[in-house]
C-alpha cells in the first residue's frame, strides 16, 4: 500500500514538474483568452478580407469579454502580414486572416520566408467571395456555352480584364481558358475599378469580377452576367447560374478568407476559436450583414480548411504553370 502511494506521489510530482517546464501561455491555454487577441489582415482597410475580419472578430470579443484587434499589415500581395504572423509567438493571441493569395503565392514566388502549410495551423474558413463572369452588352453571347463557341472561332481576339496579374480574378480567367480550350487574352489593371471601367468602355469584352465590383453595374444594365464561379449558385446572385452548370462542367473559381494560427498554438485554443467562429458565422444577424457587404459566411472545421487549402495550392499551381504566369 505504501509503495502504491509512493508511486502515485512520484507520478504526480513528475507531471507537475513537466507542466512547470511548459511556457506560461501553454499552461494557461485552458483559460484562453485572458487579454486582447490580435487578428492580422494582410491587406488595407475596406477590402473584402478586412470587412469579413471585422464582422467576425467583433462578436468574438463579446463572447470572450476581451478586446479583439484587427491589425492591417498590407504589402507584397499579403506576404508582409503572413510573415509577421508566422514569426509571432504561438501563444494564441496572434492570428492571420489568410486569403486565396496565400494559396497562390508559393507558385508565383520561390523565395517566401515562410511556408503557408508548414508554418501555420488552419483554424477555420470564414467566408467566400463570388467571382462573376460579366461581359460587355455588345458581345453576342447569352451563356457560357455560347461564349466558348464564340471564342473558339476567334482565338486571341477576345480579352478579359482583371485587378492584377496573379490575383484571383486573373487566375479565374486562366482556369477558364484551360478548361474551355480557348485563348482569351488577359489585360491586367491596378485594381478592380479601372478593370471594370475599361469593360464598361468596351476596351475589353469581359471580366472575371469580384461580386461587390459587379453589383452596381449589373443593376444598371451596363454589363451582363453569364455565370458565377462558385460550386453552387451564390446566395448573393441566386438568379445567375454557375459557370459549371452554364456550359463548363467542373469549373470553380472564387475568392475566400479563413483564419490561420502560427505553428505551435495549443490545440485547445484552436478548437475553442473554431467553435466560437462557427457560432458567430452561423448567426443570422452576422450572416445578413456579411452578405450585404458581398461576403458569404462559410464556417467549417480546421480539418476541412486544411484540405481546402491543400487543394487550392495544387489547383492554382497547375493553372500558373500551364499559363506560364510570372510576376514582374
Amino acid at each position: 500500500m505504501i509503495d502504491l502511494q509512493r508511486r502515485r506521489a512520484t507520478a504526480a510530482l513528475g507531471a507537475a514538474c513537466a507542466a512547470a517546464l511548459l511556457p506560461a501561455w501553454a499552461r494557461a491555454a485552458s483559460a484562453w483568452p485572458t487579454h486582447a487577441v490580435n487578428f492580422t489582415v494582410p491587406f488595407p482597410p475596406g477590402g473584402p478580407v478586412d470587412t469579413t475580419a471585422r464582422f467576425t472578430t467583433q462578436p468574438l470579443g463579446q463572447i470572450w469579454s476581451q478586446p479583439t484587434v484587427v491589425d492591417n499589415r498590407s504589402g507584397a500581395g499579403g506576404i508582409v502580414g503572413a510573415q509577421y504572423v508566422a514569426k509571432a509567438e504561438p501563444d494564441g493571441y496572434s492570428f492571420l486572416f489568410a486569403s486565396i493569395h496565400h494559396a497562390v503565392l508559393p507558385s508565383l514566388r520561390g523565395n517566401l520566408s515562410y511556408d503557408i502549410v508548414k508554418d501555420f495551423e488552419p483554424v477555420g474558413m470564414a467566408a467566400v467571395f463570388p467571382i462573376v463572369l460579366v461581359v460587355h452588352p455588345s458581345l453576342p453571347v447569352n451563356n457560357i456555352g455560347e461564349l466558348i463557341a464564340y471564342a473558339k472561332t476567334r482565338p486571341g481576339s477576345l480579352s478579359f480584364s482583371s485587378s492584377g496579374t496573379g490575383g484571383g480574378t486573373h487566375l479565374a480567367g486562366e482556369l477558364f481558358n484551360s478548361m474551355a480550350g480557348v485563348k482569351i487574352q488577359h489585360v491586367p489593371y491596378r485594381g478592380s475599378a479601372p478593370a471594370m471601367q475599361d469593360l464598361l468602355g468596351g476596351q475589353v469584352q469581359m471580366m472575371f469580377a469580384d461580386g461587390p465590383s459587379a453589383v452596381p453595374h449589373l443593376k444598371a444594365g451596363k454589363v451582363r452576367a453569364l455565370g458565377v464561379g462558385n460550386p453552387q449558385r451564390s446566395s448573393l446572385f441566386p438568379e445567375i447560374p454557375t459557370i459549371s452548370e452554364s456550359g463548363l462542367p467542373g469549373y470553380e473559381a472564387y475568392s475566400w478568407t479563413g483564419v490561420m494560427a502560427p505553428k505551435g498554438v495549443p490545440k485547445d485554443v484552436i478548437a475553442k476559436l473554431n467553435q466560437d467562429m462557427v457560432k458567430v458565422l452561423s448567426d443570422p444577424g452576422t450572416a445578413k450583414a456579411m452578405l450585404a457587404a458581398g461576403a458569404e459566411p462559410k464556417p467549417g472545421s480546421p480539418a476541412e480548411f486544411r484540405e481546402f487549402l491543400n487543394n487550392e495550392i495544387a489547383k492554382w499551381r497547375d493553372v500558373i504553370r500551364k499559363a506560364n504566369i510570372k510576376l514582374d
